[in-house]
């Protein structure tokens, strides 16, 4: 008798177990979309955007200097004679050291104006990715979700999503972005 008592308990412990499990909820997020659709982000590329003009700018100017200064030395070349070759010579090695130096500068200015950019961009866009992930919880947490998978991330091993809940709308919504149509999922394939 106990045997059987203790099967039953096992038995109810078992079916309780699974109909939790089945019970959790998986919904799905297009952060991509929602990143897009965000007017932060549209500010912040407006940003990275100047800055990129500006530093291509001083590095256009570096570079016109150096072109400048490359046509008188290969002009100055072009009059090499006998008469003229010592002093020449002095000018041109000159004009070659000057050329070196002002390719370096280049150089560099073209790797500082990469961090700076690199930095800036990590500046403006991390809180958005932050801001993000904090309303993609929220959403998960009022919709009872005990999984959501990013349905723009690529390399996922989701292949079907119909039986899941897509957030993207109500994440857009308590961000106060744009409730555009969202973009389709990769490809809802069935198993």
């Amino acid at each position: 008798m106990k045997l059987i008592k203790l099967f039953f308990i096992a038995a109810g412990l078992t079916l309780t177990a699974n109909t939790v499990n089945a019970q959790q909820k998986i919904g799905s997020v297009n952060t991509a979309d929602v990143f897009d659709s965000m007017t932060e982000v549209k500010t912040a590329g407006e940003a990275i955007d100047n800055l990129t003009k500006t530093k291509q700018t001083e590095i256009d100017k570096l570079i016109n200097e150096y072109q400048t200064k490359l046509k008188v030395a290969q002009d100055k070349e072009k009059t090499f004679n006998e008469t003229n070759k010592e002093a020449l010579t002095k000018e041109l090695i000159a004009a070659q050291t000057e050329l070196d130096n002002l390719g370096k500068k280049i150089e560099e200015a073209r790797a500082q104006a990469a961090k700076e950019i690199s930095a800036k961009q990590g500046e403006l866009f991390t809180p958005i990715q932050q801001k993000i992930k904090t309303a993609i919880f929220a959403v998960s947490k009022e919709r009872n979700l005990s999984y959501v998978f990013d349905i723009a991330a690529q390399g996922s091993n989701l292949v079907y999503t119909d039986e899941s809940e897509d957030i993207t709308a109500q994440v857009k919504t308590k961000l106060g972005a744009s409730a555009t149509a969202s973009k389709p999922a990769a490809g809802k394939a069935k198993k």
